[in-house]
């Protein structure tokens, strides 16, 4: 009973997970007016490096002459 529920619980994050992707992909093709392959494979590249992506934004606009510089740690790209 156990193990059905967690296969179930995979396929719903899996399925969140894909979902977020499309929708990704769609903003991108609607803002670049790009194909459907290349919004799909820009929105997977930044999907996977959420981590970079974040880290980089925050070292870009933080400066450290402000005391409330933010942690990159604690933020993520999408919300979970």
């Amino acid at each position: 009973m156990l193990r059905i529920f967690i296969t179930k619980k995979t396929f719903c994050m899996a399925q969140l997970q894909r979902s977020r992707l499309m929708r990704l992909s769609w903003q991108i093709q609607k803002r670049r007016q790009s194909s459907r392959s290349k919004s799909l494979f820009a929105a997977w590249a930044i999907y996977l490096n959420e981590d970079i992506t974040v880290y980089h934004l925050v070292k870009k606009h933080s400066h450290e002459r402000y005391a409330n510089k933010v942690d990159a740690a604690n933020l993520t790209l999408f919300k979970q």
